[in-house]
């Protein structure tokens, strides 16, 4: 599929196909160049490799198979240590002093999050019907928000999103890869348009099945409907094996919503990043393996060479916006159209 029929899918996005045919030839200059050579970055290395003739502009799924062949295993996942004093091991420490916030936001989510909610939140929200903004309006919009679920810093969520950008452009990283950590969170604007935390951020896992005991504070999950609903609380529930982590309904949060806003823009190793970087059981813990395909499997390490910026970059210590912004405007221009519809 084509990047502009991509687009012709997604009704939320206005002016989608020039937006799209323009982004994928940035997106083809970008890593094709005039001979179709690929140019990769991994760490503080450069990678130059040919790829074979693909007739026409290749399309974004084409693009995406090749780097991930060309590249391979070559791509070693994060090895900086955390910015500012604290250890890797003190990150996501659920059970230090003074994180009753956390502990009382995981209750409500865990109990209220059942395959009937998802639903019904994925067609409400789906729609993108709530306004029209630049991802940069949108960006500052987040300003206002401290997420509740989060056990190690309490700060304002675009300042974790530059942190987390930050630390992949300083390690050499495609530009994407710096736009992914960029926008991971935009989602959350959920939380301004009016839905409780509790129903946005955190970790995600399946609903429809059983809930692994890998999920954070999974004795919460008691409380919850479906986990008595013998339609819903055996390994596959309503699911297949292998049938592919696309087919399975996750708690609902902004990964799933930004993964549709983004998804005619952004290579699939970016889309996994995005749409799993919360689902700690799957890519940390190794729970649900039994759900996942191919795909998964293939992609899964992208997911894990992101974590580490999401999680370690995060510091006391912010950058400075104003001296940023300039960057990452050109950025997301180069990528994304000027407005999107939420």
């Amino acid at each position: 599929m084509r990047l502009n029929a991509m687009c012709s899918d997604s009704p939320h996005i206005k002016f989608c196909d020039h937006r799209c045919n323009r982004n994928r030839s940035r997106f083809g200059r970008d890593l094709f160049g005039s001979n179709k050579s690929l140019i990769y970055r991994v760490g503080h290395d450069f990678l130059l490799k040919k790829i074979s003739s693909f007739g026409l502009m290749p399309t974004i799924e084409q693009m995406s198979n090749q780097f991930a062949k060309e590249i391979g295993s070559e791509m070693d996942a994060p090895s900086f240590t955390a910015v500012g004093e604290k250890p890797k091991s003190a990150f996501r420490d659920y059970e230090q002093a003074g994180i009753d916030r956390v502990r009382t936001f995981y209750r409500t989510n865990h109990i209220h999050q059942t395959l009937a909610f998802v639903l019904e939140k994925k067609s409400h929200w789906l729609a993108f019907q709530q306004r029209t903004m630049s991802p940069w309006a949108a960006l500052e919009f987040l300003n206002t928000l401290v997420d509740e679920s989060d056990p190690d810093i309490e700060l304002p969520q675009v300042v974790h999103l530059l942190q987390t950008a930050e630390a992949i452009r300083r390690d050499g990283h495609p530009d994407w890869f710096v736009l992914t950590g960029f926008l991971h969170d935009l989602g959350k604007v959920l939380c301004l348009f009016g839905e409780p935390q509790w129903a946005v951020v955190g970790d995600t896992f399946p609903v429809g099945c059983q809930h692994a005991e890998e999920i954070v504070f999974s004795s919460y999950f008691n409380e919850n409907p479906d986990a008595h609903d013998p339609r819903y609380n055996t390994r596959l529930g309503i699911y297949e094996a292998g049938c592919g982590l696309d087919a399975v309904h996750l708690s609902w949060g902004h990964d799933e919503y930004l993964y549709h806003l983004m998804k005619p823009y952004l290579p699939i190793e970016a889309l996994y990043m995005i749409r799993y970087h919360s689902f700690y059981a799957w890519h940390r813990e190794g729970a649900y393996g039994y759900l996942t395909n191919e795909q998964d499997a293939e992609n899964l390490r992208w997911v894990q060479a992101f974590n580490p910026y999401d999680l370690y970059s995060k510091s006391a210590n912010p950058p400075v916006l104003s001296e940023l912004r300039p960057y990452y405007e050109d950025l997301m221009a180069k990528y994304l159209p000027s407005t999107l519809q939420f």
